[in-house]
């Protein structure tokens, strides 16, 4: 679509201040079940999404047309479209920011150009590695997901940016049994270059992770040592992320209402938002407003430093933008927490009696973003005298999102970017209640 020949259109009809933002996607998706290949599909999608302010008012419409031909449609729908609009949020275009930072390796060719055969081929190895790995393998489903985003921000006060990356995942799910019981395993690895994956190691985690939870019973209901793996310490972070939006604040949706610069968890805790993280498909250097994004401590040594804004959030706060608007809100880019110095070995040789959480349920019910209590399902193993031991199923571990923070103890080296895109290690709580027997 010729953008110069909407803005000119736009702007002859009274829509004087026009942004136009293109999204791109190309996904490859393989799946193989058993040995068989169960699913090959590419898809190709694109999103041109047009604001205008119209008589002081934001107009949206959204399109996947890229003719020229429906222009006088786009600008017709911006001026319905901001008439009716009664948002007390004001309009505004960006001009754009003095300095976009450039980060190398976002975009791997390689990757996008290396052949559908062999990224097959190493689906079908390491589903072949799963049920060799153990004879208690039963059903394997291994997949492999690869996913390119182009993005290009466009408006009448000359801002022009563009950003691309491409990021992929392989992993499985293995169902494994034996006489008497029946578990999960499940695992992925996310890179945007094919040569870090290893099929071997993979395997053999995804296939430990069920064999090992085997015979999982519930513990006495008491409150007892927490280690929290990163991948559920990932879904904690990933249910509370929102409490960290200023428009969730602003609107008295966020437990951290109030709570700017106050201590809100351990000196150990430290969380970022890293725009500019390697390898993942969300980092970018501006965010959908145009604004250039920025690496900020949200938490820093427990300490609540800021608040994620967009532009209007931001105005309301009298502060600037923290590079935050994305889909009209506010969310993180990549949210990761600082890994700390000890080994996960370490983690579980420091606690003499407790429990090793290795999954969370139930975290789109059993979590209130306004109080910060939670109440989920999880599984993992007891540990005894800095251990592992047996398996542990069918508990409930409760508390508040604040003092989970406030009582971290021991942060791990052990960092990882997981299945919900939080990058994260392992931590060691003081005490939590756990609901069993």
């Amino acid at each position: 679509m010729n953008l110069d020949l909407l803005f000119l259109k736009a702007k002859q009809k009274g829509v004087l201040e026009v942004q136009a933002f293109l999204s791109h996607k190309n996904e490859l998706s393989i799946e193989v079940f058993n040995g068989d290949l169960d699913k090959y599909e590419i898809s190709d999608s694109s999103s041109l999404t047009i604001r205008g302010i119209y008589q002081g008012r934001f107009g949206t419409f959204v399109t996947e047309v890229m003719d020229d031909s429906v222009i006088d449609l786009i600008v017709d729908n911006l001026i319905a479209n901001a008439k009716i609009i009664d948002s007390p949020d004001e309009a505004i275009i960006y001009a754009g920011d003095p300095h976009y930072e450039v980060v190398e390796g976002l975009y791997q060719e390689a990757l996008e150009l290396k052949d559908a055969a062999e990224k097959i081929a190493a689906v079908k190895a390491l589903d072949g590695l799963l049920h060799k790995a153990d004879p208690r393998v039963s059903i394997a489903e291994t997949m492999y997901s690869e996913t390119t985003r182009t993005v290009l921000l466009q408006n009448t006060k000359g801002l022009k940016l563009y950003n691309k990356v491409n990021s992929a995942y392989l992993g499985a799910q293995v169902i494994v049994k034996d006489e008497t019981d029946q578990r999960t395993g499940f695992d992925l690895d996310i890179t945007n270059d094919f040569a870090d994956f290893n099929l071997e190691e993979l395997s053999q985690r995804i296939v430990k992770e069920g064999t090992d939870a085997l015979g999982a019973k519930p513990v006495a209901s008491n409150n007892y040592e927490i280690i929290l793996r990163r991948d559920a310490l990932a879904v904690l972070l990933m249910t509370f992320q929102n409490v960290f939006s200023a428009d969730s604040v602003q609107k008295g949706l966020s437990l951290l209402k109030g709570k700017l610069n106050e201590t809100i968890g351990s000196e150990l805790v430290t969380i970022v938002d890293d725009p500019f993280l390697k390898k993942s498909s969300s980092s970018r250097s501006f965010d959908d407003e145009g604004c250039a994004t920025k690496y900020k401590e949200l938490i820093k040594n427990g300490v609540l430093t800021t608040y994620l804004h967009n532009l209007n959030t931001a105005k309301k706060d009298g502060l600037s933008t923290t590079g935050n608007g994305f889909g009209g809100s506010v969310s993180f880019i990549n949210m990761k927490m600082i890994p700390g110095n000890d080994s996960f070995d370490a983690l579980i040789a420091s606690v003499q009696d407790g429990l090793l959480i290795t999954s969370l349920q139930g975290s789109h019910a059993g979590a209130n973003p306004v109080s910060g209590d939670f109440s989920l399902q999880a599984s993992g193993f007891v540990v005894k005298g800095g251990k592992i031991g047996a398996p542990v199923a069918l508990v409930t571990v409760a508390g508040n999102f604040i003092s989970l923070l406030k009582d971290i103890v021991a942060v791990g080296n052990d960092l990882k970017t997981g299945y919900f895109g939080v990058t994260c290690p392992s931590v060691k709580v003081k005490s939590m209640p756990v609901a069993g027997l």
